[in-house]
């Protein structure tokens, strides 16, 4: 890669921490992994008007309280689209609590394709069938499963006293 003509794609995303009972709740997809809820924002919305679309979006569960931001995941790769380009996301982390309303799911294609389910899971299984997916010899997985799998295991040593 040209050192000179390299160009910097940024993507800023914001991603959901749930916990209740001693689970959090993830979303769960046909190639077996678990995600936390959340993306990108639309023009105009800040990190907390994004984080109550995308989680009632990808699961149906609505938040009621945006609280503390846990931490940021940083991530570099080529990017896979543009040539002498490389990639870049901020993920934000915050703990969210929801309140006692659900609606309906209103899944992108994309996430239909994967068939998106929210499941509520213990934190330490979470991270156990995500590394079972890791070790499979599978192009096929998704990019985030090493990022949440991380995130995981963060929260879980970092956090002890919000599970």
């Amino acid at each position: 890669m040209d050192k000179e003509k390299v160009n910097m794609n940024h993507r800023e995303a914001v991603r959901a921490v749930i916990l209740k009972d001693n689970n959090i709740l993830m979303v769960h997809n046909n190639k077996g992994d678990y995600k936390f809820s959340g993306g990108g924002a639309n023009k105009e919305e800040n990190h907390e008007q994004t984080l109550k679309r995308e989680v009632e979006e990808e699961t149906g569960y609505i938040i009621n309280n945006v609280k503390d931001m846990l931490g940021v995941f940083t991530e570099r790769k080529l990017d896979d689209f543009e040539e002498n380009s490389i990639f870049e996301m901020l993920s934000y982390y915050y703990i969210c609590e929801l309140s006692n309303n659900k609606t309906i799911q209103k899944l992108d294609d994309y996430e239909n394709e994967l068939d998106f389910k929210p499941v509520w899971i213990a934190i330490d299984e979470a991270i156990r069938l995500n590394e079972e997916v890791i070790k499979k010899d599978n192009a096929n997985k998704n990019s985030w499963i090493y990022r949440e799998t991380k995130v995981l295991k963060a929260i879980k040593e970092d956090c002890i006293n919000l599970i």
